[in-house]
């Protein structure tokens, strides 16, 4: 192992999780007790193996040394880390792409698996008002390609709670939101999402305000990830998973059933495509 290289171009991520996993076996240790040293959960060092956690240089050194591979992990962690989406949120980004399900709350806008290239680019330019155009391109541009895991027609199961601001607030004009929200009851159409909304009249209700996205996978424990403006935890300690899980169990309580929720969706779209032919 010592003297070989991953290439770039080839999950850099994934194959590293598994260069790990089999040194770790080599030396005959179990997760947890090459977690212990590290001061994390065996959970972590699963999902590191799984490439659903990223490999960061403090624990590249480590690992070398407490599995004597002479620098391998160290070497090639840079590749595994890179990334083309902002620092709080490349590692959920890169997770989300090996889920097989998962279930979101969005409190302010569609989720970003569910934009349209006009609403992600109206989003983008409200964050950014002064960015080029070349950087908000590049920004769409990869907000429409995390997309692409929903051509699977099954997999990952995605489930989303909206809150009702996210169809009344206008993001861009009216014609973008009737596109967008025509594109989502596209895909529940299809059967290919379940969405509810959780209406104005729900009052209270058991969300800070923060986006939850939990993901589950196949061969690894399950992470939560909470996002703000600007900033994003993702979190594998399974207390504080089984927690966020419980607020979207919650939340989905008190949201609208599937069919009503559809309802209000066209209704709303066809409301934002009245306004623009107007």
């Amino acid at each position: 192992m010592a003297g070989k290289n991953l290439d770039p171009s080839s999950s850099p991520r994934a194959l590293l999780g598994a260069e790990l996993r089999v040194a770790r076996e080599r030396a005959g240790l179990s997760q947890a007790e090459l977690g212990e040293p590290l001061f994390v959960s065996g959970s972590f060092i699963g999902q590191l193996e799984a490439g659903t956690r990223r490999m960061h240089l403090e624990f590249a050194r480590q690992i070398d040394d407490i599995l004597s591979t002479g620098g391998f992990f160290v070497r090639n962690c840079g590749a595994a880390a890179k990334s083309k989406y902002p620092d709080h949120f490349a590692a959920a980004a890169e997770a989300e792409a090996l889920a097989t399900a998962i279930r979101e709350y969005a409190p302010l806008i569609i989720p970003g698996l569910l934009q349209t290239e006009a609403y992600a680019r109206a989003v983008f330019r409200a964050y950014q008002p002064t960015a080029s155009e070349d950087t908000i391109d590049e920004l769409v541009t990869n907000r429409l390609a995390r997309a692409a895991l929903l051509t699977d027609p099954t997999t990952p199961l995605l489930w989303i709670v909206l809150d009702e601001a996210v169809l009344r607030r206008v993001v861009g004009n009216a014609a973008v939101m009737a596109e967008a929200l025509g594109h989502l009851t596209i895909l529940i159409r299809a059967h290919r999402i379940v969405v509810q909304v959780l209406p104005f009249h729900a009052g209270a209700h058991a969300s800070t305000g923060d986006s939850i996205k939990l993901m589950s996978f196949e061969d690894a424990p399950p992470l939560a990830y909470i996002e703000g403006s600007g900033t994003g935890l993702l979190f594998d300690d399974p207390a504080t998973v089984t927690r966020h899980s419980l607020t979207y169990d919650l939340l989905t309580a008190d949201a609208l059933p599937r069919r009503e929720s559809l309802a209000l969706i066209e209704s709303v779209a066809e409301d934002y495509a009245h306004d623009q032919h107007a």
